[in-house]
């Protein structure tokens, strides 16, 4: 089934939620489901859905949540911070949620999260990835992904030690993820005794890099890294392509995990041999195998964050039913103090709200315009 039928589907219910209309059954509780729900970046808020409304059905199927059922509540925040923060108000005041799967864009999930965090919301964002967003001392804000400086260094050693990157341009988007995530990458290959030839900014929304492309040619550079998101990163690797950067090896992160980056490149020859840094893939754990296996039954392919979010409803369910409570400095409480049995596998955080065990990988993109998972290499 094609990613316009559940988009659309998606949006329905999205506009039902915030018109005050719901097709769920009445709800005991409400978790929040925030992220781009529409606009450039809205495959990734398919994702979320996708994959929160499924953990949330198996859930209520198993007793939900302190014998009450979830519903969840969509909040659309097109990854502009202002419209966050409005998503994040809405949520807590006038739609009482208890917890929140959510956001997508670190740039919106950091002043997000201080609404939540003023409320007592609890909120775990499967996809941002700023150290930010867990240094402030918000004791209800968690993660069910990795952090920048984890996720720089990986991309900055596998350019040097595979990739052989002499010459190492660092593109980024000028947004909080895009541009945080360069900062680490380019941090890593100085350490490694690469300085990059070229540190520059593009901005979000553009689709006219010649210019830029024209300047990565003139600094020789034989990798071009891109702190951002698939919008940017698709156009940018075309026009490389066909402004005659062939053999010019090109560097990504998680912010190209979706299918949508061979659209925005327009077709998969141009995304062919593209690589990009994702936590290992989760759609082949054995914990996972069954979920997999419904999503495909039903015609959707979980990609990208969609096990994430799985995952971060799993998570919020155990920290409320661990204590007790639907109280979110008492689930985050407990989460700190336990591990938790999730789709990805035993997860465990620390103080700040951070995953115990990143597992950052190195994935590459094939002229089908799939993704798989490189084998480690030294």
């Amino acid at each position: 089934m094609s990613h316009t039928f559940y988009r659309k589907g998606f949006l329905a219910i999205a506009v039902a939620t915030a018109l005050g209309v719901s097709s769920f059954a009445q709800a005991d509780v409400k978790i929040g489901v925030a992220g781009p729900m529409t606009g450039a970046n809205a495959s990734f808020g398919l994702q979320y859905m996708k994959g929160a409304q499924a953990a949330a059905d198996a859930i209520n199927a198993a007793g939900g949540v302190n014998g009450e059922k979830i519903v969840l509540v969509a909040g659309d925040d097109a990854c502009e911070p202002k419209q966050a923060v409005a998503v994040a108000n809405r949520l807590v005041d006038q739609d009482k949620v208890i917890g929140v799967v959510g956001h997508f864009c670190s740039s919106s999930t950091i002043p997000a999260s201080e609404v939540y965090s003023d409320a007592g919301v609890i909120a775990i964002t499967p996809g941002s990835t700023n150290p930010t967003v867990t240094e402030r001392g918000l004791k209800e804000m968690f993660r069910m992904c990795g952090r920048d400086d984890q996720q720089g260094v990986v991309a900055g050693d596998y350019i040097v030690d595979v990739l052989k990157g002499k010459k190492v341009a660092v593109i980024n988007d000028k947004d909080t993820y895009g541009k945080g995530l360069a900062d680490a990458t380019a941090k890593q290959l100085v350490a490694r005794g690469v300085k990059p030839v070229l540190e520059e900014g593009l901005t979000r929304g553009e689709k006219d890099f010649s210019a830029l492309v024209t300047k990565i040619r003139s600094t020789g550079a034989d990798v071009v890294y891109f702190g951002g998101l698939h919008p940017e990163a698709g156009p940018l690797v075309r026009q490389m392509r066909e402004q005659g950067l062939k053999d010019v090896k090109f560097m990504s992160d998680d912010g190209i995990v979706t299918d949508e980056l061979v659209t925005t490149a327009g077709g998969a020859q141009y995304v062919d041999g593209v690589y990009m840094t994702f936590g290992a893939d989760p759609r082949v754990l054995p914990d996972s195998k069954a979920v997999v296996d419904q999503f495909r039954k039903s015609g959707y392919e979980p990609e990208g964050y969609t096990l994430y979010a799985y995952a971060s409803i799993q998570a919020l369910a155990a920290g409320f039913n661990g204590a007790k409570s639907n109280k979110g400095d008492k689930a985050a409480e407990w989460l700190k103090a336990h591990p938790v049995k999730t789709v990805m596998g035993e997860k465990a955080w620390d103080a700040k709200g951070d995953l115990k065990v990143s597992d950052y990988v190195v994935y590459q993109w094939d002229a089908a315009g799939k993704y798989k998972q490189l084998e480690k290499q030294k």
